[in-house]
Formats: C-alpha cells, sequence, structure tokens
C-alpha cells in the first residue's frame, strides 16, 4: 500500500482511540475485506567501502625541484592511482515480499493506527505520524576548491627567460621571496604590517595561495576525488567468501575481476534459545496477532588477503531470528497501546500503554 493511501486510510481514522481483536492473516486484502497489508523487513549486510581517487599531474619544473628547493622524489610521470581510506559495516532492513501480512478487522471492530514505510513496511501502531525518516548524517555541500593558475604570479623577468632552467631558477627565488615576506608579516617587522588581524589574515592568506601555486610547479598537483561504494550481502553462515575486491589502479572491481586483490567476509550465526522455541516444543504455536520479528545476532569479520582484520563485530540479522505475535487482546476498546518497530529489523522497540 503506498503512504498516500495508508495516510488517508489512517485519517478517517482518527477519530478512534485504539483499534479491537483482529486477526493476522498471510497474503494481501481480498474482496470486500477491510484493513491495512504490511510487510516485514528482512536483513542485508552493507559494506560501505570511502575510497578515494588520485590523479596526479607532474609540474612543468619537476626535474628542478631538488636542485632549486631541495624536494627530492618529485616524479616526471603523470599517475592514477586509489586508496581505500575506510569502511563501515552494517545490517540494513529491505523488504520481505515472503512475509506479508493483512491485519483483517472483525465486525464492529475500529480501526488500526498503523504507519508503513515507504517500501510498507511497518513502522508503528497507534503513534503520531513521524514523517520521512531524515538523514542525520548527510553531509553538507561543500565548494570545491579553487584552482589557481601559477602563471598569473610570473614576473616579467621569468616570462622573459630564455631558458626551462632559468625560468624554474628564478620561480623558485619568488618563492624563496615569499616565505620571507610571510615571516617579516609574523614578526611585525614588514614595512607595510597591517594593525588590524583581518587586514594580517587576508595579507597572508594570499601569500600562501601564491606559494602554493608557485610550489606546484615543482612539486605537480593531485586531484583527489572522493567515492562511496556500497556492497550488499545476503547473510547466511560462510566462511572466507569473497567480500569485494579492490584494485589500487581500478578502484572497486568485480568479485571475478582478478585485477582486484580479495577482501574476505565470514559470517556465523550466533544461535540462541529463544521464547517461541520453548513456547512450541509442546505443539504448534497459534498463529494470530500483529506479526514482529526477534532477529537473531550474527558474527561478522572482515579481512585481507594476508589476514588482516577489519572488521569483527555481531550484527542483528532478522533470517537467525524468529518471528513473534503481539495478542489481538492488547488492542481492546479499553486502552490505547502504543507500538514502535525497528524498520530494519522488524524487531519491537517499544511498546507502552497511553
Amino acid at each position: 500500500m503506498k503512504k498516500k493511501n495508508l495516510l488517508a486510510f489512517s485519517a478517517m481514522l482518527l477519530g478512534t482511540a485504539a483499534f479491537a481483536q483482529t486477526e493476522v492473516t498471510v497474503g494481501v486484502m481480498q474482496g470486500k475485506e477491510y484493513g491495512v497489508t504490511y510487510m516485514l523487513p528482512k536483513t542485508e549486510i552493507a559494506i560501505v567501502l570511502h575510497a578515494t581517487k588520485h590523479q596526479y599531474t607532474p609540474g612543468e619544473y619537476c626535474k628542478y625541484a631538488g636542485r632549486y628547493l631541495r624536494m627530492n622524489g618529485i616524479s616526471p610521470d603523470a599517475a592514477e592511482y586509489w586508496t581505500l581510506d575506510k569502511l563501515e559495516v552494517r545490517s540494513v532492513g529491505v523488504p520481505d515480499m515472503e512475509n506479508v501480512y493483512f491485519v483483517k478487522l472483525k465486525d464492529k471492530s475500529t480501526a488500526p493506527l498503523m504507519e508503513l514505510t515507504e517500501d510498507g513496511i511497518v513502522r508503528s501502531i497507534n503513534m503520531p505520524f513521524s514523517g520521512k525518516k531524515k538523514d542525520a548524517q548527510a553531509e553538507k555541500s561543500r565548494p570545491a576548491k579553487r584552482e589557481v593558475d601559477p602563471r598569473q604570479f610570473l614576473t616579467e623577468e621569468i616570462l622573459l627567460s630564455n631558458s626551462t632552467a632559468k625560468m624554474a631558477e628564478l620561480v623558485a627565488k619568488e618563492i624563496y621571496d615569499i616565505r620571507e615576506s610571510k615571516n617579516a608579516l609574523l614578526r611585525g617587522e614588514a614595512d607595510n604590517t597591517p594593525q588590524d588581524g583581518e587586514q594580517l589574515k587576508l595579507m597572508l592568506d594570499n601569500l600562501n595561495v601564491q606559494e602554493e601555486a608557485l610550489t606546484a610547479m615543482f612539486t605537480g598537483r593531485t586531484v583527489k576525488t572522493e567515492q562511496t561504494f556500497t556492497v550488499r550481502i545476503v547473510p547466511e553462515e560462510m566462511t572466507d567468501e569473497v567480500a569485494f575486491r579492490f584494485s589500487r589502479k581500478l578502484g572497486v572491481v568485480d568479485n571475478d575481476d582478478l585485477a582486484g586483490e580479495p577482501y574476505y567476509i565470514s559470517i556465523s550465526d550466533l544461535r540462541a534459545p529463544t521464547l517461541s522455541e520453548e513456547a512450541q516444543k509442546g505443539g504448534k504455536k497459534k498463529e494470530e496477532g500483529v506479526v514482529y520479528n526477534v532477529p537473531g545476532q550474527a558474527k561478522v569479520t572482515l579481512t585481507t588477503g594476508d589476514n588482516r582484520m577489519l572488521f569483527e563485530g555481531e550484527l542483528p540479522v532478522t533470517q537467525f531470528g524468529s518471528k513473534e505475535y503481539l495478542a489481538p487482546v492488547l488492542f481492546n476498546k479499553n486502552s490505547t497501546i502504543k507500538v514502535l518497530f525497528d524498520t530494519t529489523t522488524g524487531g519491537l522497540l517499544k511498546i507502552e500503554r497511553e
């Protein structure tokens, strides 16, 4: 059911304080039966990879960096490579099309005020509409760093030089002059030292821009582009399966692409007895009420090819757990029961009586 349809349905029922006894059946609304269809989530394990693409362009005076600026090891060759900066491993919930339930209203009963996510996963019962879930982790967009053309800072003497070596020597001298000017400003020894702090900062910032631009003519420039990749894995017990491959030259590649180094994932089910298992020893439990998940726990490890541990922890996994039922008697006309579910696992977060 689409959210707008759900809201319209709920709006007609805001006058009811609770909903009376209902029965839950697997499937969808049929015929003239009146109620709400919802889904439970299942778990996928998301591996979020934060990588950076580096594109290096050598400076035109790179071979003179050691002679004039005492900078050694400056490469004269353009290069492009990737680095894997960090990774995150977490559980995410996705709609489980095999666990669709229908809250059917019995005759003369009041209606349930249920809120679903946009994917149809149950979020709450008898609670105020929460609106779209906002991502608190969303990063604010940052303006790209302005690239400065170093040639705008070249003097007439530099531009009129008749050899590359002489130009490099004069550019290096200009860099040293800028550094001396910055030191004089900081010590208050410059002839035009400003008395205002803001003006001093502005002058130093301008000198830093000039120094950085001219130095790049020797050291070259590296453009960094950050990218995020997400790998999804359906959890089941596994040992040292390839989770993803990463290449310093190509970045994240397909699992069957041998150009990338493999990273391995292991998942083990931390089985624990549940109330449902104990209760069902005496016979099959009657399925009635509002169905919710009791997620299990999985131990997840992520390692490199040389057995270096990148992640080790426990994550909730719906498929390793069981299902429980909120008894229909909770939702009678004598009280209002508020219920909040975890939309990632389908588990029960909070239940309270108004």
